[in-house]
């Protein structure tokens, strides 16, 4: 006889919705990446001004990393994302609908505002993934949550593309975007009807799932200032902070940028270039799920020092090479094929960055978490324009190489960080 499965346990339903609100949020921000090759002639923004708009998100969404996960240990879970959903919607509907209010300068200034609304609503979206997955689950599976909470939002970039694409040719670029609020409407209703911020206050949640769970740290102090510099200036912290920058610098030039590249370079047109421009992203999505797991197996092998810095030394230099190998091959499906392993080999580092800030930081993880977010998204307000400036004036080339700098830079800091070693942030 086969023994009988238990039922479902409801952590595994909390996951599914945190990855559904992560593969909203990308869907949204990529959404708005794909439109803008649309937006530039229609609105005659220059290349510049685009990388300044696309910049926009990073830099509030950096901004609001340790406010957002302030907030949500402050007011739980439950009501943080259901701000995020609402607030990501009419951040959404601002930026097709600016054009009929504004024009020159002024409708620039709206679009500016609208997307750094955007930014701000999911600023504390991935440091409350961390702080929600210490709550639900064990620790030896710290890294996969993580990684596989980044397939989620990987699944958001894949889907964008085509999508956008696809409502474009029947509805333009503005009817496209709007239709990316049905989503956001949908998931924040039904969270706010599942969700809870503990197993404990979960009414669903059996006993038997509790006991598999360690006991509920117990509360950690308030977060003064003092405590939160302690946090910020622990020497694993920042260099896992600023590593994390140049990971991010590399995403957002292949997240944001290489859909515009693949039009504008390699010449793909209509859903051929949408079909395309989800390839990278398919690979993201993989990288993700495969690093959060060999991240928990190599952690388990090896001990948490080398188990995961491991996946980082190796792969991010391979990606930064993929880079330079898709400015110097003249097939266009090549090129896309070395983006996407290039993609894959970048997110298979998002489970070790969380799960090693997460050991350090401990009862502390939802500010640290968001100082990582927040340097990591400072690689995204860095890469908008500068790729912007270099790929308007034709140095494309020259943009993907400043990806493979970053992409060693950041893999050579891992030597510096022990996830081993615990805080002792101050009172």
């Amino acid at each position: 006889m086969t023994a009988q499965r238990g039922p479902i346990r409801i952590r595994w339903w909390m996951f599914l919705y945190l990855c559904a609100f992560a593969l909203l949020s990308y869907l949204q921000r990529t959404g708005v990446s794909v439109a803008a090759e649309a937006m530039m002639p229609a609105l005659q923004l220059t290349h510049f001004q685009i990388g300044l708009l696309l910049g926009t998100f990073p830099l509030t969404y950096l901004i609001c990393q340790i406010p957002g996960a302030t907030f949500g240990r402050r007011f739980g879970a439950r009501a943080t994302y259901a701000g995020v959903g609402i607030i990501g919607m009419l951040a959404l509907i601002g930026i097709p609908v600016a054009p009929y209010l504004f024009t020159g300068a002024g409708l620039f200034v709206a679009l500016v505002l609208a997307q750094g609304l955007l930014g701000a609503s999911q600023g504390p979206v991935f440091p409350l993934v961390a702080a929600v997955g210490q709550v639900w689950f064990p620790e030896n599976r710290w890294s996969f949550i993580n990684g596989t909470i980044s397939t989620g939002m990987n699944l958001g970039g894949m889907i964008a593309p085509p999508l956008i694409m696809s409502l474009q040719g029947r509805y333009g670029w503005q009817g496209a975007l709007l239709w990316l609020t049905v989503p956001s409407l949908v998931l924040t209703v039904a969270w706010l009807r599942y969700a809870r911020n503990t197993p404990h206050e979960h009414p669903k949640v059996t006993q038997a799932e509790i006991d598999e769970l360690p006991p509920p740290p117990a509360p950690p102090p308030p977060l003064t200032l003092v405590r939160l510099w302690a946090i910020a200036s622990d020497r694993d912290v920042i260099r896992l902070a600023v590593s994390y920058l140049c990971m991010n610098y590399v995403f957002y030039l292949i997240s944001s940028w290489s859909f515009i590249y693949l039009r504008e370079v390699r010449h793909l047109e209509g859903l051929e270039s949408g079909l395309a421009g989800a390839l990278p992203w398919i690979g993201a999505a993989v990288g993700a799920a495969l690093g959060g797991e060999f991240g928990d197996r190599f952690t388990r092998w090896f001990g948490p020092r080398w188990g995961l810095r491991l996946i980082p030394l190796v792969t991010m230099p391979i990606a930064g090479l993929l880079l330079l190998v898709t400015i110097h091959v003249s097939t266009t499906y090549v090129a896309v094929l070395a983006l996407t392993i290039a993609f894959l080999a970048v997110e298979l580092n998002e489970g070790p960055y969380w799960a090693a800030t997460m050991r350090v930081a401990r009862a502390d993880t939802g500010a640290a978490t968001g100082v990582l977010n927040t340097f990591g998204n400072g690689g995204g307000i860095i890469a908008g324009p500068v790729v912007g400036w270099l790929s308007g004036r034709g140095g494309w080339d020259a943009a993907f190489i400043t990806g493979t700098v970053f992409a060693v830079v950041g893999a050579l800091l891992w030597l510096f960080i022990n996830p081993g070693r615990e805080t002792t942030p101050a009172a």
